[in-house]
């Protein structure tokens, strides 16, 4: 199977698909790490949201969000998701598939600790995906915790945390002159993965 020269670790997915990141940041591309990830309720109801790859770990792509949000909900009860990254100046993209499971809680603990303050703050303060009957009361609770945490360290919120998204089915796809595009299959077969070339 002959591949493009774009795609040099097709061997390793989750290695390919860094290179990629790393060279959209390069290019000097604004949050080169979105991703759109995909959920479904209990019912079946499909949901999608953009959120921030935060590398390999444990065998899948990382990200974190409040654990009560609405896209943690979804995965408890199906844990099956799908993501997709694209980036338009480099006509790349990168489609995953597979099953999220909660990171462990030091991975959680560890990436929450090099959280710029705010940010930390605000996942304390933020009922994620609840109603907010008004953004003062969101604005008061981040005050109340900037005083309560002032002069010392914020501890990782127990309702806060990471997931990862173990793959079990990977698309690279390149963009090409008359839509004639360059599409890449990878499922994983055992600790090994079975390529496949798809018509554009």
């Amino acid at each position: 199977m002959s591949t493009p020269t774009e795609l040099s670790r097709l061997d390793d997915p989750l290695a390919q698909l860094d290179l990629w990141v790393a060279e959209a940041r390069a290019r000097g591309m604004s949050n080169p790490d979105a991703m759109s990830l995909a959920t479904s309720s209990a019912s079946g109801t499909p949901t999608v949201r953009v959120v921030l790859y935060k590398g390999p770990q444990e065998g899948g792509l990382s990200f974190f969000t409040n654990y009560g949000s609405a896209k943690s909900r979804d995965l408890e009860s199906n844990p099956r998701a799908a993501a997709v990254f694209y980036w338009r100046e480099i006509e790349r993209q990168v489609r995953v598939e597979g099953e999220a499971k909660k990171l462990s809680r030091e991975a959680s603990e560890r990436y929450f600790a090099s959280r710029d303050r705010g940010s930390q703050i605000g996942a304390w303060a933020s009922h994620q995906s609840r109603p907010l009957g008004d953004r003062s009361q969101l604005e008061a609770r981040v005050e109340e915790l900037e005083r309560e945490y002032a002069g010392s360290e914020i501890p990782c919120p127990p309702q806060w945390g990471g997931y990862v998204l173990v793959p079990a089915v990977f698309e690279f796809w390149i963009g090409r002159m008359s839509r004639l595009h360059d599409r890449y299959r990878l499922e994983r077969a055992n600790d090994s993965w079975k390529p496949t070339v798809l018509n554009p």
